[in-house]
């Protein structure tokens, strides 16, 4: 299992979790709501019982303090009204709401009453009572204010555990983060200085060897040399990582090419170079780190090449936005769409023997470092694909009319 996929199993544990706890959460209030519920429609039924004998009896003193009682435990807003709808009686309601003061001219709020019963015939079926001349009457109550609250709290704790998860997540990423930048920047600066020693001897042979075998002109010495300074450039950017690298004035066209003249000669004769494009537009580089960016796209671009191909680099300078746009386009095998995001997870590869880590280094250079964008523009299965680099360009500049020539390597 690829660090990826340990990476996505956490995430799907955390989401499982929070859902198991919600659920609980929202199972359990349920519960309380729904048996307050029928505590309060039994609470109702009392309530009109008393409201119908108090208007019964409401001229028996002896009854009336029982009455007042039995009223002052038990709160419940409550409504009558007569057959037609009007209003007979309210009681458990906030009457101030409807007074008016005139000493400050505060507006009375008219229609309380009519929202409030509103109200209560959505939430609840009414009961019928008989009033005090013996005439019809339809009661109504709503949810106490508990109750209300009660309804709402699952939803609230659901929420305060979802961004709890949320933290411990934000929390244990960073810290993973933070820990395996730790050991990556450790690793690459043992590994440039381990590399140092062998570089300095390779250099001293090569010179022993020009020196005693008089190859001051041979071809394969020059590769051999290429070869070293290639070690150099290597050795140095992995002793910059970790720390922030200075950017530069660079020709991104002459960059380009003098990658690509020491990368073809290394790869198959089989698969054709071509670069394209503006050949003056300038961006600032780390032409260290922008190598390794270059070097990553070309060997996927490679390796997705059977047997004959070609691989084109087209820069474009968007004079709008002051862009350059570097598209890498190979004929090889294609990505699938679903893949498009997925190609510059860690961890992700094709390759038997791969790692997965190029795709990702080089997001990794162009947004962190060099505050661009890197994504797949296109591809087709069976017929390629095109990665599209966007930087910042450093220089506005008339173009010339040598630029747009393509290159042929």
């Amino acid at each position: 299992m690829n660090p990826y996929q340990k990476k996505r199993r956490w995430k799907i544990f955390l989401l499982v979790f929070a859902i198991v706890i919600g659920g609980a959460s929202v199972f359990y209030s349920d519960f309380f709501v729904k048996k307050m519920e029928r505590e309060e429609a039994a609470q109702f039924q009392l309530r009109v019982k008393v409201l119908e004998q108090q208007m019964k009896m409401y001229d028996n003193e002896q009854l009336t303090g029982v009455f007042d009682l039995i009223k002052k435990n038990n709160k419940m807003a409550v409504i009558i009204t007569e057959e037609n709808g009007s209003i007979y009686l309210y009681d458990g309601l906030d009457s101030t709401k409807t007074l008016y003061d005139s000493d400050t001219t505060k507006q009375y709020d008219s229609l309380y009453y009519v929202r409030q019963l509103a109200k209560m015939k959505e939430q609840h079926l009414p009961a019928r009572m008989v009033g005090s001349e013996g005439e019809p009457l339809i009661a109504y109550y709503k949810d106490s204010f508990i109750l209300t609250q009660l309804r709402y709290f699952p939803y609230i704790q659901l929420g305060v555990v979802a961004l709890f998860v949320l933290a411990a997540y934000v929390a244990f990423s960073q810290a993973r983060k933070a820990e395996q930048d730790q050991v990556w920047v450790g690793m690459a600066k043992e590994t440039a200085h381990q590399l140092g020693t062998p570089i300095s001897s390779l250099m001293a042979w090569v010179e022993l060897i020009k020196s005693r075998f008089d190859a001051e002109d041979d071809p394969l010495v020059a590769e051999m040399e290429n070869d070293i300074h290639r070690l150099e450039i290597i050795t140095d950017r992995f002793s910059k990582i970790g720390s922030k690298p200075i950017l530069e004035d660079h020709i991104v066209y002459v960059v380009i090419q003098n990658f690509v003249d020491y990368f073809k000669v290394r790869t198959s004769d089989k698969i054709n170079f071509i670069i394209t494009g503006d050949s003056q537009v300038r961006a600032l580089l780390s032409v260290p780190l922008f190598d390794w960016v270059i070097e990553n796209l070309l060997k996927n671009a490679a390796n997705a090449i059977e047997n004959e191909g070609t691989i084109t680099i087209n820069i474009i300078e968007n004079l709008a936005k002051e862009e350059v746009f570097i598209d890498v386009s190979d004929t090889g095998r294609g990505i699938p769409r679903s893949k498009f995001d997925t190609v510059f997870q860690p961890g992700y590869t094709t390759r038997k023997r791969g790692w997965g880590l190029g795709l990702s280094l080089t997001k990794r250079i162009i947004e962190n470092y060099h505050k661009g964008q890197i994504f797949v523009k296109d591809s087709e299965l069976g017929k390629g694909t095109t990665f599209r680099i966007i930087l910042k360009s450093s220089i506005t500049y008339e173009p010339t009319t040598n630029t747009g020539v393509p290159r042929m390597g």
